[in-house]
């Protein structure tokens, strides 16, 4: 390469950097060799030269550097059952719930930080920069809070100081204990989230969400005590109480909160339309909508309308809105979306995992929704597979080639996702956030692509460096603060077992008969 700038981003460095791209996609422009990025000690983008030779203290990135990927829907734990879930019997996403349940079962507030650090890792070195959690194991497992009558104990963790971004693991609360809980109070399970989340580099949206019921007219079964609050007015106190906590230890460029409703099946009407009123109009709403026929079945019996047409009627339909999978919909249901202007947040690998079903993503954007992409369940957390996973369900669903365009899926997986979160634009333009993922296309996926066509030939695997905010993140595969993410997952997977995890169900159920996820 041209210029005297350093080959690769080293061991990491707590500052932002310049850095020279080899290539950059520049949007409109393309992909453009020799872009100079100068990131302001915000982390946002002061200045971009294309065309230009490298500087003297540059930091290199090889290959073609693209915007870093925004991931719109998470359950952090799903993590624990990749490749555990097909033994070959009969099954269905009803029967994969009860595993589930399962994993949540073991989850203490240290172990569930342990096992979301080790996942938003695997996020950042794929070429996630942030993430929205959809959190909904909030209390105990008798559904109890955690830390009753407690103070918040804010010496564990000063996210405030740059230094803390590396937890202390000394003064973690031993295995399986709830030290970690009582210190933390009501929130713990929250905070564990999002200290993860500060120590992994990644941002977090922490989507707190609202869980009353198993079903229309269903009270909650004993799986689900811990996920659920008595009424939605306990809900909005718990989710105003995180917020302010939240925001006096942690930076909002770092984490912040969010509302999610986890299905009309899991928030009576009654309840939706008083969050509706509720909710500060800047908080992003997320909800899991239409994932599985039977929902709006359960749905039309109960209100005699659709989900969508439901969410509608409570005022919840509405920009600020992400419709997490929306698989099943009617024409009528695409248009209230599209007419909404919401977000759409498609979960390919999942929804092809758990035998879902293919969402009309080019209708809906047609309508004038917006489309993101998040990894859910995590049976693959790769965002490239993710955006090549898109269009491949466009062309099985229609028949046709191609119905996204490279710069279409580059704006889902990136913009689209941002949006979800409630956050401001990142990528290569001044004023952007500087998140950046640099992808190798000379690898043997890669080699022969043309660059402004590497998202359907690119994987995890071809990402060379991360960048966050102006600082090198990640190197092939390594974290530059925590290392090999794989050596943290084997780590708490092996404390939670190691071993299959409910793996073997063969008893279909009805959704009421066994609850809801």
């Amino acid at each position: 390469m041209s210029g005297g700038g350093t080959d690769g981003p080293g061991t990491g460095t707590s500052a932002p950097v310049p850095l020279w791209c080899a290539a950059a996609w520049l949007g409109d422009r393309g992909v453009v060799e020799g872009v100079r990025v100068v990131p302001a000690g915000d982390g946002t983008v002061v200045s971009l030269e294309a065309g230009v030779a490298a500087q003297a203290g540059d930091t290199l990135l090889p290959g073609v550097v693209f915007p870093a990927a925004a991931n719109a829907h998470s359950h952090a734990f799903h993590r624990v059952l990749r490749g555990r879930t097909h033994n070959g019997a009969p099954g269905s996403f009803w029967t994969w719930r009860e595993s589930m349940y399962a994993a949540a079962r073991q989850l203490t507030p240290e172990l569930y930080e342990e096992l979301a650090t080790a996942v938003f890792a695997e996020m950042v070195v794929t070429g996630w920069s942030s993430v929205a959690e959809f959190h909904y194991v909030h209390h105990r497992p008798d559904g109890s809070p955690y830390g009753a009558g407690t103070t918040p104990d804010s010496t564990v963790f000063d996210s405030t100081v740059p230094d803390s971004m590396v937890f202390d693991s000394a003064a973690a609360a031993p295995a399986g204990s709830d030290a970690a809980g009582s210190a933390d109070g009501p929130h713990a399970m929250e905070l564990a989230l999002a200290r993860a989340a500060v120590r992994a580099g990644i941002r977090l949206t922490l989507l707190d969400t609202c869980y009353l019921s198993a079903g229309f007219g269903a009270p909650p079964g004993p799986d689900q005590l811990r996920f659920a609050d008595a009424s939605a007015g306990d809900w909005l106190r718990r989710f105003t109480s995180l917020r302010e906590v939240v925001a006096e230890r942690f930076p909002a460029s770092a984490v912040t909160v969010g509302a999610a409703l986890h299905s009309v099946r899991a928030v009576p009407p009654e309840a939706l339309t008083e969050i509706a009123g509720a909710l500060p109009p800047e908080v992003p709403v997320h909800i899991h909508l239409s994932e599985q026929p039977a929902e709006n079945e359960a749905c039309l019996a109960a209100t005699g309308l659709t989900p969508t047409g439901l969410l509608s009627s409570t005022g919840l339909l509405t920009s600020r809105l992400s419709a997490v999978h929306a698989t099943h919909l009617t024409a009528a249901d695409i248009d209230l979306l599209g007419g909404a202007e919401a977000t759409v947040v498609m979960c390919p690998t999942t929804e092809a995992d758990l035998a879902d079903g293919i969402g009309p993503a080019g209708g809906l954007e047609r309508a004038g929704a917006r489309i993101a992409l998040g990894t859910d369940q995590h049976a693959v957390i790769d965002p490239w597979i993710e955006m090549r996973a898109l269009e491949h369900g466009e062309r099985l669903a229609t028949g046709g080639r191609p119905q996204f365009t490279p710069a279409r899926l580059l704006a889902a997986g990136t913009g689209g996702g941002l949006r979800a979160q409630g956050r401001p634009p990142a990528g290569l333009e001044p004023g952007a956030v500087c998140d950046l993922v640099a992808i190798d296309p000379r690898s043997v996926r890669t080699v022969g692509s043309d660059p402004e066509q590497l998202v359907y030939s690119a994987t995890a695997q071809d990402v060379t460096d991360v960048v966050i905010g102006g600082v090198p993140a990640a190197h092939r595969g390594r974290h530059l603060r925590l290392g090999d993410p794989a050596d943290l997952l084997a780590a708490v997977l092996g404390r939670m077992g190691g071993g299959r995890i409910g793996a073997g169900h063969s008893t279909d159920r009805s959704m009421n008969a066994g609850g809801i996820q």
